[in-house]
């Protein structure tokens, strides 16, 4: 079940590049980067993840990256998650995040399997909230 929101987060591709096409089987990778906040912190990060195109037309992603504080604190994710494209061209996905943080402020992040929704539009632009996994 969802339970309380970690945070939000708006940002942009920074570049995109394709890693494999072989026997129809497409890779590509996306970095990124934004600003948002965890639990009402403002954050500004950045972030890579692969995508691979399925047989069915669905993708599998995995990435990580991390976010900063204006005062230096860090979190570093890895995320794994399931997309479809959206009319448009832009892609939608939901999936699963694994936090690590020596910050005090966000050591309660170490425990918690986050949630994401993430929407990214044909124009590299993205939005996305992070819940905590009660």
């Amino acid at each position: 079940m969802l339970g309380d929101l970690i945070g939000e987060f708006e940002g942009r591709d920074t570049g995109r590049r394709v890693l494999s096409t072989g026997d129809g089987h497409v890779v590509v990778e996306v970095s990124f980067e934004g600003s948002g906040n965890y639990y009402g912190t403002a954050i500004n990060g950045f972030g890579t993840y692969e995508s691979e195109l399925r047989p069915d037309g669905t993708l599998h992603g995995e990435g990580q990256g991390v976010d900063m504080t204006a005062d230096g604190q860090t979190v570093s994710w890895q995320g794994v998650g399931i997309g479809h494209f959206t009319e448009g061209g832009g892609t939608s996905w939901r999936g699963a995040l694994f936090f690590s943080s020596a910050s005090p402020q966000f050591e309660r992040l170490n425990a918690v399997v986050g949630l994401f929704e993430f929407e990214a539009s044909a124009d590299g632009k993205s939005t996305g909230k992070f819940y905590e996994w009660k």
